[in-house]
């Protein structure tokens, strides 16, 4: 076996800290959208629609990492749960507006603060400086170059 340098070491170990670490905080705070039978990328699609209003499913697959293809399934499924509805445009038919239901903003209201108030625990392990200071470095690594263009431009929210 061959002796890795202290560069490659050092790249390797942190990026396993950083994938365990992330792993790890999102197993405890999904169980929170679990409890409401919803999946990460379906709360996704909720919590987008909570805070920005009504979206076109191509901004909704941005705003949350996800193909056009595999959106259009979450939304399927919220819709199923009438948690969402569909919207034609009027003058373009071609054009679909998801929103929220009466129900799906109650829900998104109920899990959205549960899962804020476990973020909000599990980052307190981190002083503010450090939550700061992790910021800056996960954006720095997301906004590298050679990531997407969709990915850059989410992060940089």
């Amino acid at each position: 076996m061959q002796k890795k340098n202290n560069s490659s070491f050092r790249a390797l170990n942190t990026y396993t800290k950083l994938m365990r670490a992330a792993e790890s905080v999102t197993v405890r705070v999904n169980r929170f959208m679990s409890a409401a039978d919803l999946t990460i990328s379906q709360f996704g699609v909720l919590e987008a629609l909570y805070h920005k209003g009504p979206l076109c499913q191509r901004d909704l697959a941005a705003k949350i990492l996800k193909s056009t293809g595999n959106i259009t399934m979450v939304i399927d499924n919220l819709e199923k749960r009438h948690l969402v509805r569909r919207e034609r445009d009027t003058e373009d038919r071609r054009y679909l507006t998801v929103h929220l239901t009466d129900g799906g903003e109650k829900l998104i209201a109920q899990v959205f603060t549960a899962v804020e108030a476990a973020i909000v625990k599990e980052m307190s392990e981190l002083t503010e400086k450090e939550q700061e200071q992790l910021g800056v470095l996960c954006k720095k690594l997301g906004l590298k170059e050679g990531a997407s263009s969709k990915g850059r431009e989410n992060l940089s929210k």
